[in-house]
């Protein structure tokens, strides 16, 4: 293994995921995949509300992924993470870094003082009197939920070297994916009960929005509307539509429209607040990430509600693949799920 390395670690609802990659000479190279499975509740809507359970999971994980070291980038998602587009008047980095808690209080659902803040600009602007301003995204995250994930790294052995926004990770693993035909597109990384939506301009973002929801919430509404157990719906979402019955394929597939669809419109909504609010900069593709990405008909069904091209993500097309154990096979299971965890190792790099 040449060169520095990183590991960026997701701790999701349902799963605690890492990379590692390294840099040398002949570009960034994927080392180690790993992720195991949380017990369910350990993590609720991306935050930790048991954390021995949590911590447990990192040790195995590392147990058996093998990683070279124990340094991690780690990333944070949840309802009590807000990202508003901003103006700022212009200043020094440092002096903004400064000021920040000053001039944003006012727009914060929470105490400043109990808030981990950050200001990501988008461009320099003017106003009417001609004073230089900054547009860009303030990012505040309950301090809270921020320290608990940490603990939980620190008690399985880890050291936590900082946190960053998923969202941000998400961009950083795919925004250089945008070819020389498509300028502005929307990153669609969908998670068990969470989806980060990222529009950004040639890398550049221009608007983030946390979902709470995502493919375990489609697998819990087919699960209730044909009064069955979860387990049994993910199996029939993954199976139905390949070795079940016919009657078995029309009620999946029944329940999936109608839970589906609403999914859609929630992502749809995000896109339209977007285009509303920056009518000269329009959306020409969407790409979709994360496991949920990989429900049948959900491209389909976002390409109708939006008049967008929906093509699939791919968070190691820009990697080298190094020995990292994985097959053929489960490298493509692995490339929608690897997103958050890819752009937070880069993000240390």
């Amino acid at each position: 293994m040449a060169g520095r390395t990183a590991i960026g670690l997701d701790i999701g609802t349902s799963v605690v995921r890492a990379v590692e990659l390294s840099y040398g000479r002949s570009g960034i190279t994927l080392e180690r995949f790993g992720q195991v499975v949380l017990p369910e509740g350990a993590v609720r809507d991306g935050e930790v509300v048991d954390p021995e359970p949590v911590t447990a999971s990192l040790r195995q994980l590392w147990s058996a992924t093998g990683f070279s070291h124990k340094r991690v980038v780690m990333g944070v998602a949840n309802q009590r993470v807000i990202v508003r587009q901003l103006e700022l008047p212009w200043m020094p980095k440092d002096e903004l870094r400064v000021s920040l808690p000053f001039q944003v209080q006012d727009f914060l659902p929470m105490p400043v003082d109990q808030a981990v803040l950050d200001f990501f600009p988008v461009e320099e602007t003017t106003d009417a009197s001609g004073a230089r301003q900054l547009r860009g995204l303030l990012v505040a995250a309950a301090r809270e939920t921020v320290l608990a994930n940490v603990r939980c790294a620190e008690k399985a052995g880890l050291t936590a070297l900082s946190v960053d926004l998923t969202s941000f990770a998400v961009l950083r693993a795919m925004g250089k994916q945008t070819g020389a035909d498509v300028e502005t597109e929307a990153l669609i990384d969908i998670g068990a009960r969470v989806t980060n939506v990222v529009v950004h301009s040639a890398g550049s973002p221009r608007f983030v929005r946390i979902l709470l929801m995502g493919g375990q919430d489609i697998t819990d509404a087919v699960a209730d509307r044909l009064g069955i157990t979860v387990a049994e719906a993910e199996a029939l979402k993954q199976t139905a539509a390949h070795t079940g019955s016919s009657e078995d394929l029309a009620a999946v597939n029944k329940a999936l429209t109608a839970t589906a669809q609403e999914f859609v419109d929630e992502i749809r909504n995000s896109l339209d607040y977007y285009a509303a609010s920056t009518p000269g900069v329009p959306l020409e593709r969407i790409l979709l990430s994360g496991g949920g990405s990989r429900l049948d008909g959900l491209a389909e069904r976002l390409s109708a509600a939006t008049r967008l091209p929906v093509v699939a993500g791919d968070p190691l097309a820009s990697l080298k693949i190094g020995r990292t154990g994985l097959d053929d096979n489960q490298l493509a299971f692995v490339r929608p799920l690897a997103a958050v965890p890819v752009g937070l190792a880069l993000g240390a790099m």
